[in-house]
C-alpha cells in the first residue's frame, strides 16, 4: 500500500461498472483534492448485482497502481465484495474515514436501490461502521462525461467528512442531467417504490429459440405530492435519500403479531 497522509482523510472508494468507466475516475479525481484515495474496485462490470457476495469461488485482487495518496486494486468478485475485501483485508490496520460509490452511469433512485450494486459498496461501509455515500448520474452510456457531478460530489463528501451521518444511515445521492450543469437545488427525499412494467422483451433467435431481454418503463408512486426522488430528478434537483440496511417493518410487528402469536403452538 502506498503510504497515506495521516492529516488528510482516507477515503474508499468502489463501484459496480469498473475501473474503466468514467464514472469512478471523477469520483476519483474530486476525492483526492479531499484526501487519500484507496480503490478497490470490480475487475469486470457488475452491475444488477446488488448485495451478492462470491463464496463458491476464491476472490482475487491485483494491485494496478500505487503512488502517493493513491492505491488501486481489482477485486474479481461483486461489488459488495470489493468493499468487504477492503475493510477487513486491505486497509485492516488503517481504516477509511469515508466509503464513496460511484459515480454510477444510470440513475440508482427509488425501486433501483434493491438491484443496484453501487449501493451494495455503501450499504457494505455502514455495517463496518463507514459513513459511506453512493453517487449515480442520470446518464447511461459507456463513455458519458461525468465531470457535471464533481461539485456535488466534492460538497457532499466534505460536509459528510465534516458533519458525520446518523449511525447505519448511508446516503444515496442522484444527479441529474440538466443543461450546463445548472442543478435546480437540492432535496433530502424519500426513494419512490413505484413498481417497473413491461420488464421483458420476447425476442427469437436466428435458430428459431425464445430469449428474452430486460427492458421496461418505470410507473411512479408519486404522483406529484413532491416527495420521492424520482419527482425531483425530473424538475432538475440533486436528491439525497437517506437510506439504511435494516429492512425491518417496525410499524407493523404488533400487528403481526396479532396475526400470528397465540396459544395454539
Amino acid at each position: 500500500m502506498a503510504k497515506m497522509d495521516k492529516k488528510r482523510p482516507l477515503i474508499l472508494i468502489s463501484n459496480d461498472d469498473g475501473y474503466d468507466y468514467n464514472g469512478i475516475q471523477t469520483l476519483i479525481k474530486v476525492a483526492r483534492t479531499i484526501g487519500d484515495v484507496f480503490v478497490v474496485a470490480p475487475a469486470v462490470h457488475q452491475s444488477g448485482k446488488s448485495s451478492a457476495i462470491t463464496f463458491v469461488n476464491p476472490v482475487r485482487t491485483f494491485l494496478v497502481k500505487q503512488e502517493p495518496g493513491l492505491t488501486v486494486y481489482l477485486a474479481t468478485g461483486t461489488p459488495a465484495d470489493c468493499v468487504k475485501l477492503a475493510l477487513s483485508q486491505l486497509m485492516a490496520d488503517n481504516m477509511p474515514d469515508i466509503v464513496l460509490a460511484g459515480i454510477n452511469h444510470g440513475y440508482n433512485n427509488g425501486l433501483n436501490t434493491l438491484y443496484s450494486g453501487t449501493m451494495a459498496c455503501v450499504f457494505e461501509g455502514i455495517l463496518h461502521g463507514v459513513p459511506s455515500v453512493a453517487f449515480s448520474y442520470g446518464q447511461y452510456g459507456s463513455d458519458v462525461d461525468t465531470s457535471v457531478c464533481e461539485p456535488i460530489v466534492k460538497h457532499v463528501t466534505e460536509r459528510v467528512l465534516k458533519g458525520g451521518l446518523p449511525k447505519d444511515v448511508c446516503l444515496n445521492v442522484n444527479i441529474p442531467k440538466v443543461e450546463g450543469g445548472a442543478f435546480n437545488g437540492m432535496k433530502v427525499t424519500v426513494g419512490d417504490m413505484g413498481r417497473w412494467v413491461n420488464e421483458w422483451e420476447h425476442r427469437v433467435d436466428p435458430t428459431g429459440r425464445d430469449y428474452y431481454w430486460l427492458t421496461g418503463e418505470f410507473e411512479m408512486a408519486d404522483k406529484g405530492e413532491g416527495l420521492t426522488d424520482y419527482y425531483w430528478l425530473e424538475r432538475g434537483y440533486v436528491t439525497v435519500t437517506p437510506t439504511h440496511v435494516d429492512q425491518t417493518d417496525h410499524a407493523s410487528m404488533s400487528q403481526i403479531a396479532d396475526l400470528l402469536l397465540d396459544n395454539t403452538l
